[in-house]
């Protein structure tokens, strides 16, 4: 199997059936961790030198970050459902959460720095919603904390694909410092299919062809992006649901289209 591709664990004490950090992924700047939660189920973490974005994929929580209440924040009972409501906690703190029922919640990490911006919640009237491409191409896109929001490093997004549809579609890149053409950003893909039952595809390649993997991916699998193209695919008959979590030395996203497929852009 291929090293990029991370299938799910049973459930730990914590509830988690993911950790990706910068030293399991062979990276520098993002983690990634999911926890499904049972109702009643604390979770709480030290940020240290990293700052988190708690997106919550279903379910409800309670939330705190240094003591001060953030409430219930929540409410969707899957990532298929529009909505989503997430955490910002800054580098440097604390927090916890309680499930208020079944939960399945992700943490998004990347180095920051404590005491640069307060903690907030990202409620779903914060979320900016758009669709791209068109036919074939098209995916509906919900930026959680895009770089035009307050973050050290951290830059999040879901994607919903429809059936038969593809996405990151035609294959991009980001991985050369070399701004304003192109920015370096590590990338994971958590991967949800509708029905669980599905399948999806993913290609993660370089100009040289030195990292050249195609992958099958099923519900609840993690693919790991460190450098290269990466479009994806979801087959006839399956919605795909992917959260991003990016991040590199600079916080701007900037890509690089693969030349032998842009034309398609000019049509």
């Amino acid at each position: 199997m291929s090293k990029l591709l991370v299938k799910p664990q049973a459930p730990d004490a914590e509830g988690r059936i993911h950790e990706v950090t910068p030293e399991t992924a062979g990276w520098e700047h993002v983690g990634f961790a999911v926890h499904k939660l049972v109702a009643g189920q604390n979770l709480s973490r030290k940020t240290g030198d990293r700052e988190h974005c708690l997106v919550l994929l279903s379910g409800k929580v309670s939330a705190s970050v240094g003591g001060e209440d953030f409430g219930v924040i929540g409410g969707r009972t899957s990532p298929f459902e529009p909505d989503p409501w997430s955490l910002y906690v800054p580098a440097g703190s604390n927090w916890s959460v309680t499930a208020q029922g079944p939960c399945e919640l992700a943490i998004c990490s990347a180095p920051g720095k404590a005491g640069a911006r307060p903690a907030r919640v990202i409620a779903p009237a914060d979320v900016g919603a758009l669709t791209r491409g068109e036919g074939s191409n098209t995916r509906h896109v919900r930026n959680i904390l895009p770089e035009t929001e307050s973050a050290d490093g951290l830059l999040v997004v879901e994607v919903i694909t429809p059936s038969g549809c593809w996405s990151s579609y035609p294959p991009h890149k980001h991985d050369q410092d070399n701004l304003p053409a192109e920015s370096l950003l590590e990338e994971t893909y958590y991967h949800r299919l509708n029905p669980p039952q599905g399948f999806g595809f993913q290609r993660v390649y370089t100009d040289d062809r030195s990292l050249d993997e195609t992958m099958a991916f099923s519900d609840g699998d993690v693919v790991l992006v460190p450098r290269g193209y990466h479009p994806v695919g979801a087959p006839h008959g399956y919605e795909l649901y992917y959260l991003n979590v990016m991040a590199g030395p600079k916080r701007i996203w900037k890509f690089h289209n693969d030349p032998a497929h842009e034309w398609m852009l000019k049509v």
